[in-house]
């Protein structure tokens, strides 16, 4: 004979109450699953309203954007792209900017590897007190050196290129790579270098060969946080600039006329802006999450 369930008031309260209970159990996980994809739902949109907001802007026309709040453009145009693109005060602002930035990255990495490679490996007198100044550089704002670059690279005749501004960036930008390689090379077991020169690899080909391919996640993370500076810095790059190398971030602030400012080209120009940060996020995101996950940042 099979057992039967109780089937006085009391029984029939408990197990109501224990399926109950149970019930609840299931269904606070759900909800607080629910709550948690609306909190990120909110962040999204609130991360990229200002976003759209732009690039809706860019698609309207000054006379729509300063006539009221509109969703989306009443009166589509591109006219504002095809102004960037045919101008060349507008587009060379891009190529220059491409142009140092890339200069800046280059040198930056060539001498910062070495550097790191020495901080990781080797003990040597103040060498502490070395890499703490290296870092102080990053402490002080880059309107502390605008003089005396200023007035060296107009003695020397670099004032006007885009080498003058790759190189002033490389005050901040080298003390920062140094610090985030340093931190991946000091993860690589020295016992790696010792069997490789065992194995009879000179220096250079051990570390072209051997050692840069096993922090090529730092060194993705680096070239990331380099361009991210010298992309988005203004100072220098204007002050240090006149006709030859402005950057785009230089002419976007020239943008008043005699009938006042042009809105649609700024958004424009604004939009494409952000283009070259999302191509280099796309080809650098395996590395950013590995250094994330491993290195010094």
């Amino acid at each position: 004979m099979t057992d039967s369930m109780p089937t006085t008031p009391e029984a029939v309260r408990k197990r109501a109450a224990t399926t109950d209970a149970r019930r609840r159990r299931q269904a606070r996980p759900l909800a607080r699953q629910w709550r948690k994809r609306g909190l990120m739902a909110a962040y999204i949109v609130f991360v990229l309203l200002p976003i759209y907001w732009l690039l809706n802007m860019s698609f309207q026309s000054n006379t729509e954007i300063l006539g009221g709040l509109t969703l989306w453009p009443e009166d589509f145009t591109l006219e504002h792209y095809a102004r960037i693109f045919t101008d060349s005060s507008w587009y060379m602002g891009y190529v220059n900017s491409i142009t140092y930035v890339v200069m800046n990255m280059a040198i930056t990495i060539v001498v910062a590897l070495p550097a790191a490679y020495a901080f990781s490996r080797y003990r040597f007198i103040g060498d502490k007190h070395l890499f703490f100044w290296l870092l102080t550089n990053l402490m002080a704002p880059p309107a502390v050196f605008l003089l005396p670059y200023f007035q060296l690279y107009y003695t020397v005749g670099l004032f006007d290129t885009h080498i003058a501004v790759a190189l002033a960036h490389c005050l901040f930008n080298i003390p920062l790579a140094v610090w985030i390689l340093e931190g991946f090379m000091s993860g690589v077991p020295k016992e790696i270098d010792e069997t490789a020169f065992i194995d009879g690899y000179s220096f250079p080909k051990f570390f072209v060969r051997i050692f840069i391919p096993m922090i090529s996640s730092g060194i993705g993370v680096t070239l990331f946080f380099l361009f991210m500076f010298s992309w988005v810095e203004l100072l220098l790059a204007s002050t240090l600039t006149a006709t030859n190398a402005q950057p785009i971030a230089s002419v976007m602030t020239q943008t008043k006329g005699a009938s006042g400012i042009d809105w649609g080209a700024l958004a424009a120009a604004g939009t494409l802006t952000i283009l070259p940060g999302i191509v280099v996020v796309y080809f650098v995101r395996n590395h950013i999450a590995k250094g994330f996950a491993l290195g010094r940042t």
